[in-house]
């Protein structure tokens, strides 16, 4: 890529591609596929361990922006950290599993997402914003594990994408 066109693009304009995909994505995680799929296929009271720094509410977002951290950098967080989720509960998932392949419709639209955010660089984004990334994808973080139910992620996933992406993609919330 040449150099500086993310900075004349505007890093916060949405591209075209990820409003669709986050429109896909939000009827994907409408509440009773949730409802279904996270909860009712799973044991009561299940949780999936995931790292510290994977548990993304919009209380977070809600921070970083108060540090003014810009919207297109918390939209490549909103994507590292849900991605992550959803790969943190299909590794529990059997085949045969009744969630599974809801699990997997969710990471080929996530795969998707993630050839629009492959044009962002490190640079592009806060250090703030780039220590997570990095935070997620290492291994070493696991001592600061959480149990989290599954759809817990999912609804965070949900909320946090239509914080970011309701306005400039016009995601009706319904």
């Amino acid at each position: 890529g040449c150099p500086g066109v993310l900075a004349v693009l505007g890093l916060e304009a949405t591209a075209p591609g990820e409003c669709e995909l986050t429109r896909l994505l939000q009827d994907k995680l409408q509440y009773e596929m949730r409802l279904q799929y996270m909860k009712h296929y799973f044991p009561i009271d299940y949780t999936v361990q995931v790292q510290y720094e994977e548990v993304l509410r919009p209380s977070n977002i809600t921070r970083l922006r108060n540090g003014t951290v810009s919207e297109a950098a918390l939209r490549y967080l909103w994507f590292h950290i849900s991605s992550q989720a959803v790969l943190r509960i299909r590794e529990v998932l059997p085949e045969k599993h009744p969630s599974w392949k809801y699990t997997q419709e969710l990471c080929q639209l996530f795969d998707a997402l993630g050839e629009e955010f492959s044009k962002y660089r490190q640079t592009d984004v806060e250090a703030v914003v780039a220590d997570l990334v990095k935070l997620v994808h290492s291994s070493g973080a696991e001592s600061r594990s959480k149990a989290v139910r599954p759809k817990a992620l999912l609804d965070n996933c949900l909320k946090v994408m239509r914080m970011l992406y309701g306005v400039p993609c016009e995601l009706g919330i319904r």
